[in-house]
């Protein structure tokens, strides 16, 4: 069984061209990037929320995470639960459900105290590409692969991935 050291892509790795990144050349620990593409989210019933300022988090073996500031979001449909769950890196995070349709989901999450080093979350939220329909620039997101994980994939994100069958062990 292979096992990642984090000194190389794997050899089963695709390899990017110029416009694309292998989400295996992404650190680990994450890092966090400003963002200078158009992040939107929205439902069936309308715009969730849109910005020019998102944090986006990359990670070995995933897909980036766009994080959106408060200040963007429409809460509307959206209501915070007591449900977390705890991230070595980050630290807890916290849920929000989508109640615009016939049930209410989790659609997204943030870190209202997140760990050191991961300071400049606090004030922000991400979304599930999966529930929610995610978009970069005119992108339409897909989700990445398993239940858990929220990365946004696009056509420029090279994996293999986390969270598809076989990859527990990363």
């Amino acid at each position: 069984m292979w096992e990642y050291d984090g000194s190389s892509r794997p050899p089963f790795a695709d390899e990017p061209n110029i416009q694309q990144e292998s989400v295996w050349d992404y650190p680990r620990p994450p890092r966090i990037e400003c963002s200078v593409k158009l992040v939107r989210v929205a439902s069936s019933a309308g715009l969730i929320a849109e910005t020019l300022s998102a944090l986006r988090v990359i990670e070995t073996a995933s897909p980036p995470v766009y994080y959106l500031p408060h200040s963007s979001i429409d809460r509307t449909f959206l209501r915070k639960i007591e449900h977390s769950s705890w991230c070595e890196w980050k630290g807890s995070a916290s849920y929000l459900v989508y109640t615009g349709g016939e049930i209410e989901v989790i659609a997204g999450w943030s870190y209202e105290d997140p760990s050191d080093g991961f300071e400049l979350l606090k004030g922000y939220v991400s979304f599930y590409p999966g529930v929610l329909n995610c978009f970069l620039d005119k992108e339409l997101v897909q989700a990445q692969p398993g239940k858990f994980y929220g990365g946004w994939v696009t056509k420029d994100i090279l994996g293999p991935m986390k969270g598809g069958p076989g990859t527990s062990h990363w």
